[in-house]
């Protein structure tokens, strides 16, 4: 079911295994959100600089041509995305890694979740009541 807010908003996922976008893109539109999807960087660039605008961004770390955290990073540094709200969705378990993506302000998710913990951090990732169910 929409909330109101997310009816509004566009979703930026950006990954490069196909089967997320297939899961995710029926699922964030149910939830009401509109849904872009690129498998690599430059097409998250690309999509970053269309219209609709793009209100949140769901990452993974690695894609074929390059680190979903050095993207970050470039994000971070542009006057027009340094603030853009970005959920990090990884399989990556490296310490490091993830803290330097959480240093960066971005929420994490890792793989594989459940569609209730992801509604709950992209709710939260906009500062919105996150819908009842599992604890974030």
């Amino acid at each position: 079911m929409a909330s109101p807010s997310s009816s509004t908003r566009h979703l930026l996922v950006v990954d490069d295994e196909p089967h997320i976008g297939l899961v995710l893109r029926p699922f964030l539109e149910q939830l009401g959100y509109r849904v872009s999807i690129a498998k690599t960087l430059d097409e998250a660039r690309s999509a970053l600089r269309a219209t609709p605008p793009t209100d949140g961004l769901l990452l993974d770390l690695h894609l074929p041509d390059g680190s979903g955290l050095d993207f970050l990073r470039d994000l971070r540094s542009q006057g027009g995305t340094a603030r853009l709200p970005v959920l990090v969705l990884t399989a990556e378990g490296e310490d490091r890694i993830l803290r330097e993506a959480r240093r960066l302000g971005a929420a994490l998710v890792t793989k594989p979740f459940s569609p209730t913990k992801l509604s709950q951090r992209i709710a939260m990732m906009f500062g919105d009541t996150p819908p009842p169910g599992e604890t974030p």
